[in-house]
């Protein structure tokens, strides 16, 4: 079977991986927007093809397709499935096992997927309010006494929400940041979201969805801030765990049932409200708060990097699963290894504010390797005629994620921090994902939380 991917970072280096694990024949082609030296690889040895250009243009990308004959497809990024590529791969006659634009909607378009879960009453729905004018939003931030979440409507690589206490000048740091967003279109949505603050520890559920079935992973929690001790500003992640029973530690079976209902519910009431079947994975970000599990927000793809725990971890053959989602036919017995994993990311000094951007970087793939650990190359670039074969070049955004597993946290933090040290550059990376203070500190916070 011809098989492709589209994008480059570390999400699609640990797709693509699970892919060519399979057990069947396939080969691997990919569309990217910088050559991946993880993913180039991987096509290399899977007897394939890569083309590099833009991969949110759908024409480009279908007739790429068309031209190679393949019969499926997965989609990585956001912003590729909002462009609607999935939709014109199908005109063309390849199969995806990701969704098509109507059904990103639920991603890229916040406010309608807060009105779908209000107009369905699906539970775990915070207050919230949609606003197109910075006087009603400033209004609605008021009835909240200032203790809000601001979020653009459309998509911002997880960067765009504000989250604002009530002690922070009465609320107008919130309407500031809500002025802002209607005025300059951040997202690409003059609207902004309003929501209320949720207390508590935050959680990700992805799930395989064929349109009706929804099969949830591992529970997996991300670390959104720069800096060790959950400080500095929001990142698109670095970092995350997950634990060996599938759940998290300050977590309970009910709360990931109970989130894994939720989901169930947006994908059936997407298809009553639109006639559009939802295929492919929905990822679910929630905040366990005292009243149980609450919806932050809806993705229409795997995490970066939660993408890299579950999928090292995957059991089951990972191109049958993407077949059977594609098709309608998903089973509910995909299996996964009862391990725990720890993700760290390496990225560039500066980031995400001023980022080393095109410094070298150094990477020994076998001492990563012999430490047990799994390593996924983000967004690097090996440009083409390179001598070195361990040397490629910081961007903008993450450079690599490190994931280490085992039968325990601790020993898979042990793993991942020590592979660290075989990424060499001007990069830096958080030492406290995973660790034991860092989970002892979920686990406190959550007793407080539920008294």
């Amino acid at each position: 079977m011809k098989v492709l991917l589209v994008g480059n970072g570390g999400r699609e280096h640990a797709i693509a991986s699970a892919l060519c694990r399979s057990g069947q024949a396939l080969q691997f082609y990919a569309f990217v927007s910088a050559n991946n030296p993880g993913i180039t690889r991987l096509v290399r040895e899977h007897h394939g093809e890569m083309a590099i250009g833009d991969i949110h243009d759908g024409k480009s990308v279908s007739e790429w397709a068309l031209n190679k004959k393949i019969e499926l497809a997965v989609i990585g990024p956001d912003a590729v499935l909002e462009a609607g590529v999935v939709d014109e791969l199908q005109k063309r006659g390849v199969a995806c096992a990701s969704p098509e634009r109507a059904a990103a909607r639920l991603e890229w378009d916040k406010s309608f997927a807060r009105e779908l879960m209000q107009k369905y009453s699906i539970p775990g729905l915070p207050k919230f309010g949609v606003f197109s004018n910075a006087a009603d939003a400033g209004q609605f931030i008021d009835e909240l006494k200032g203790d809000v979440a601001v979020k653009p409507a459309g998509l911002t690589a997880g960067k765009g929400v504000k989250v604002v206490g009530a002690q922070l000048k009465n609320g107008a740091e919130a309407k500031r940041y809500a002025s802002e967003v209607i005025e300059k279109n951040i997202g690409g949505a003059p609207s902004v979201v309003v929501e209320e603050r949720l207390e508590g520890e935050e959680f990700t559920l992805q799930a395989f969805v064929d349109g009706t079935r929804v099969v949830g992973m591992p529970a997996v929690q991300d670390h959104k801030r720069a800096y060790a001790g959950d400080l500095g500003p929001n990142t698109g992640g670095m970092g995350s765990y997950s634990d060996a029973n599938g759940i998290l530690p300050f977590m309970g079976k009910e709360d990931y049932e109970t989130g894994l209902g939720i989901m169930r519910k947006t994908v059936s009431a997407l298809r009553e409200e639109t006639g559009v079947s939802y295929r492919g994975v929905l990822y679910g970000q929630f905040m366990l708060t005292k009243k149980g599990p609450m919806v932050i927000e809806f993705n229409a793809r795997f995490g970066d990097p939660e993408a890299m725990n579950v999928l090292s971890i995957l059991e089951s053959d990972m191109l049958e699963i993407v077949q059977k989602t594609a098709s309608g036919s998903l089973s509910n017995d995909i299996r996964f290894s009862p391990s725990a994993t720890v993700c760290k990311y390496i990225v560039p000094k500066g980031y995400p504010d001023k980022p080393a951007k095109n410094a070298p970087v150094i990477v020994d793939e076998w001492a990563i390797r012999d430490a047990g650990a799994h390593l996924y190359y983000g967004s690097v670039n090996k440009p083409e005629g390179e001598l070195e074969e361990n040397v490629m070049y910081t961007s903008s955004s993450r450079t690599a994620g490190i994931v280490g597993v085992s039968d325990t946290l601790e020993e898979a933090e042990k793993i991942a921090e020590y592979a660290t040290r075989f990424v060499m550059g001007e990069v830096i990376h958080r030492k406290d994902i995973g660790t034991k203070a860092l989970i002892q500190k979920r686990i406190e916070h959550m007793k407080k939380i539920r008294g």
